[in-house]
């Protein structure tokens, strides 16, 4: 075999492919035994027929056609090592010339992995949020803890803001009740915001068996985004106590003896929040400026078949579950199409751009991925889908998706090195010491989660549809 590779550009190239026709005898061997046990033909057992009969009697051509299409796979990826091409999604193959006896040729166009120049990075600058936790902010956390140890107690009286009701709804769309649209022994606190628009006006000043009517647009369900009529009925009222703020709620709540060090651990605790929270902005925005550096070449399949995933994700996936469809997620949005598919397109672009960008990295600075790393991720990916560890194990296993967590983990840790090198200041002037993270490769891993999203799932689609 006689391969050669002309670039057409720095993301797609052609390779040209000559066989010798003994080459192609297994192939055709194969061919002759897979429509052996197919057909029959009187006067020979079926599995031996000879291969002169199979000719004339079903044609040298479908003969022919059967081995090229069992070559073809083997002679491409022959070539493509040849070549040490790293290659994106299926190829387009076009036969140019088939001499039974004599030689097989064709050629096949496909995207490649565009080769990439990682610039110094070390000057990168990128300036974060401080991390300063008020007064203000250890009260507020302290009330919402005070808020869960609330009771509630019944109360013969008008309902008032932060009163307890329990209520039965009817939502009609054009005067016809919705079949999702009545439910029954509803809790709600009057002025949390946690159900329809409206609601908290009609039922305050209401008693137990009291009734009004409002106008809302629904939230989600079948009618989700259209003007409903709604019917409220108060079954019950119950006002809320809280908890006294003293030693004893400390105790109450917590695993201390008093306020003060429950509140002093609050602090600390919010403290931490807003470190992981300052981590996080800090390697959003050291891969922003690495991006920004690197001229990534965009191979324009896989960029197209990136947007259609994340099209497919959203209407097929979460609007499905929301019961919306494209264009009334739109209305809501406030977006044209136009200005939709301009955003699917910058988020599909910087997701295939830092997925480059972070393979290249792994690359240069040869960094690995260990079964402890990959369990950690595993676990972490666990939690936030709401499967145990065995069940996501096992569906990413069966689904392999191992390549994937691998190249996650590996693009997480090269984004630490970057995120390491740089300068990191806070809005005070202060430089950041994200060295004290000791997950900072875990929490930069599901940064690059996040910005690369569906462009991983197509990149190792399109490497493994490679080696079929």
């Amino acid at each position: 075999m006689k391969s050669a590779v002309e670039t057409l550009n720095p993301t797609r190239v052609r390779l040209t492919v000559e066989v010798p026709f003994e080459e192609l005898k297994p192939s055709l061997d194969a061919a002759y035994k897979k429509i052996n046990q197919q057909v029959t033909v009187k006067g020979f057992r079926q599995g031996k027929v000879p291969a002169r009969v199979i000719d004339q009697r079903f044609g040298r051509g479908a003969v022919l056609e059967e081995a090229v299409n069992d070559a073809l796979p083997k002679f491409y990826t022959e070539a493509v090592n040849e070549g040490e091409l790293n290659v994106l999604g299926q190829p387009e193959v076009d036969i140019t010339e088939l001499k039974d006896g004599e030689l097989l040729a064709f050629t096949a166009e496909v995207d490649i992995r565009p080769a990439l120049e990682i610039p110094d990075y070390s000057g990168i600058q990128v300036e974060v949020d401080a991390v300063e936790v008020s007064d203000e902010d250890v009260e507020k956390s302290v009330e919402q803890l005070r808020e869960r140890f609330a009771s509630t107690s019944p109360v013969e009286r008008a309902a008032e803001e932060g009163d307890v009701v329990t209520i039965d709804l009817e939502a009609k769309v054009e005067g016809k009740v919705l079949e999702d649209g009545v439910a029954k022994g509803v809790s709600y606190t009057i002025g949390s915001g946690e159900l329809l628009d409206g609601i908290d006006e009609a039922v305050k000043g209401l008693e137990a068996g009291g009734s009004a009517t409002f106008t809302s647009e629904l939230k989600g369900g079948s009618a989700a985004g259209k003007e409903a009529e709604v019917k409220v009925d108060v079954t019950a009222v119950a006002a809320r106590e809280l908890p006294a703020l003293d030693d004893d709620f400390a105790q109450l709540a917590s695993e201390f003896d008093t306020l003060e060090e429950l509140k002093a651990d609050s602090r600390k605790r919010l403290e931490r929040m807003k470190k992981y929270d300052q981590a996080t902005q800090a390697q959003e925005k050291v891969l922003d400026e690495l991006i920004k550096l690197v001229e990534v070449p965009m191979p324009e399949k896989l960029l197209a078949d990136e947007i259609e995933t994340r099209k497919h994700n959203l209407v097929n996936h979460q609007l499905a579950q929301m019961g919306l469809d494209l264009a009334k997620y739109l209305e809501i949005q406030g977006k044209t199409e136009e200005e939709f598919d301009a955003e699917t397109k910058e988020q599909a672009e910087k997701g295939i751009r830092t997925q480059f960008i972070l393979d290249e990295l792994v690359s240069k600075e040869k960094l690995n991925v260990s079964q402890e790393e990959l369990t950690e991720h595993l676990m972490r990916r666990a939690q936030s889908s709401g499967m145990s560890p065995d069940q996501f194990a096992q569906a990413v296993v069966e689904g392999g998706q191992v390549p994937m967590l691998v190249g996650e983990v590996a693009r997480g840790k090269a984004l630490a090195v970057v995120v390491e090198a740089a300068t990191v200041k806070d809005t005070n002037g202060e430089v950041v010491d994200l060295d004290d993270d000791e997950d900072e490769a875990a929490d930069a891993a599901e940064t690059v989660e996040a910005a690369t999203e569906a462009a991983d799932a197509e990149v190792k689609d399109a490497d493994a549809k490679n080696e079929g």
